[in-house]
């Protein structure tokens, strides 16, 4: 049987859905792994397929099995933040272990995870140091949060995804570009967050006092010179399911400006690289706190990276599209 990704690709882009899932599923059943993926990731996403994670799961696992690269990274990250089953860490190493043997970037992942001190589920066995900068709000410095290798990897990750930023529009709920904020960002979400990302997540989990599903994907930003993000809140206007904490983890040195600046608090952070800044958002009957407002100024000269979590109330679906 004669199969062309592309063709398929190109039949779904002309709105010819039938047509694409026709050949895309008869190649699978023969075991042609671009088309077992391209199932996978549009049952994971539930582009033109119902939303489906046990059959994405099934389906990486055919594509891993007959020897896809990309898909087996994609296993070990979906086993661990338990998309489409239980989340299943143990398991998550044993597959990174399987795939480091013959995946020089499965490898690179293990050595920088087996350098962690963490406990038979991922989180941290040892509690970082803190800081109280300020009490209302409560923001907390946490000095070398990150290794260096932990920040470049992170870094290296969001970098291939980066796009222009943007925020969300209080009017419609949605996402949108806004001067007040010109850096570039990238989330990564559950499909790409391997083992090192999870575990940093699970780090910021256990910092925060919260739980990991509470959390918001992991998001980097950089930050060129003239780029800022003007005073702000991290609260989302009219959100059933509030942003009560952030997270911001400086990933690099070597910029000038680009100090996250509290104005009200009259209170300046300059960014150290591996360093970590909590602060809460609301008020103590779950309003947005005014004074939690916060900027990052102009980068002056150099590149700033960051990290942020945006840390909710109750636990998120990563898969959602919704700002909510």
């Amino acid at each position: 049987m004669t199969f062309n990704i592309a063709d398929a690709l190109n039949y779904a882009e002309a709105g010819r859905t039938d047509q694409a899932l026709a050949m895309l599923e008869a190649a699978a059943e023969h075991g042609n792994v671009d088309a077992l993926m391209q199932l996978a990731v549009w049952s994971l996403t539930g582009h033109l397929v119902p939303q489906d994670h046990r059959r994405a799961r099934a389906l990486l696992r055919r594509a891993v099995s007959i020897g896809h690269v990309d898909g087996a990274m994609m296993e070990i990250a979906l086993t661990a933040n338990g998309t489409g089953n239980e989340a299943d860490w143990p398991e998550a190493r044993r597959l990174l272990a399987e795939a480091a043997a013959n995946d020089y970037v499965a490898a690179a992942h293990k050595t920088l995870l087996d350098r962690m001190e963490l406990e038979p589920d991922g989180s941290p066995a040892t509690v970082v140091e803190s800081r109280l900068l300020h009490a209302d709000p409560r923001v907390v410095h946490l000095p070398d949060f990150l290794t260096p290798d932990e920040c470049a990897h992170i870094a290296m990750v969001g970098g291939q995804l980066l796009e222009p930023a943007r925020v969300i529009d209080p009017a419609t709920g949605r996402w949108a570009r806004h001067s007040i904020r010109t850096s570039d960002n990238a989330a990564i979400g559950p499909a790409r967050e391997d083992l090192v990302v999870r575990a940093i997540n699970l780090r910021i989990a256990a910092a925060s006092g919260t739980d990991v599903t509470q959390g918001e994907p992991l998001t980097i930003l950089r930050y060129q010179p003239g780029q800022e993000y003007r005073p702000h809140l991290d609260t989302i206007a009219g959100a059933p399911n509030q942003r009560i904490r952030t997270v911001l983890i400086y990933l690099n040195g070597g910029f000038r400006g680009g100090e996250t600046s509290f104005p009200l608090l009259n209170l300046t952070v300059i960014p150290r690289g591996g360093d970590a800044l909590m602060f809460d958002t609301l008020l103590p009957d779950g309003v947005p706190n005014p004074r939690a407002q916060h900027a990052g100024t102009p980068v002056i000269e150099g590149v700033k990276w960051l990290a942020t979590r945006w840390i909710r109330t109750a636990p998120i679906d990563p898969w959602s599209l919704s700002a909510h």
